[in-house]
């Protein structure tokens, strides 16, 4: 279970339909105080109202800034962000126009707690520049976009490109990526 987000013996218990063995901890059978029956009793009876939605995320996890409000996006399921090569070039590509990792904001959408849902993307980064790395436009709902071209809205640009596999692959992929990333990054 690699995306446990509890330790919580009670929620635990509502759950899982397993029985989990520890010697760490000891669960008492009653909550000591109301306080504590109203909470265990939330985390085991679903809300009135629409059971059928799920609770999203407050917060996307992401590496680097949201300051500069330039976005990459991409979706490494294998890799926290970028596998080591991408890392590599990531690093190079953005000295090469003067920014670092740390200037701009990386989110992996195969990370399960980022939602793969482009409006909540942008009322929480509030990117002026986004580049889609190896992801496809219309997974975010997005209008076909070609790769290596840009597409403009009123809040941002969206600039759709190849993974950096796919780059590294195919020589001729990787010269108009850079070609075109130039001056989608550098112009205002």
């Amino acid at each position: 279970m690699s995306n446990l987000l509890t330790n919580h013996p009670i929620a635990l218990n509502a759950l899982m339909n397993e029985t989990l063995f520890s010697a760490d901890f000891t669960v008492d059978d009653q909550p000591s105080n109301s306080f504590q029956q109203a909470q265990a009793q939330s985390l085991i009876t679903p809300p009135d109202n629409d059971v059928t939605t799920a609770r999203s995320p407050e917060e996307f996890i992401y590496q680097g800034s949201i300051e500069k409000r330039i976005l990459f996006i991409l979706r490494y399921p294998d890799f926290d962000y970028f596998s080591p090569g991408a890392l590599d070039a990531f690093e190079k590509i953005l000295a090469a126009v003067g920014l670092t990792v740390a200037d701009v904001a990386v989110v992996n959408l195969a990370n399960t707690h980022n939602p793969n849902d482009f409006k909540r993307i942008m009322q929480f980064f509030q990117p002026t520049r986004i580049t889609l790395l190896g992801v496809e436009p219309a997974s975010l709902v997005l209008p076909p976009i070609p790769h290596n071209e840009y597409m403009r809205g009123k809040v941002a640009t969206v600039f759709n490109t190849y993974s950096f596999e796919e780059m590294f692959a195919n020589v001729e992929k990787k010269k108009a990526f850079w070609l075109e990333f130039k001056k989608f990054i550098t112009n205002d």
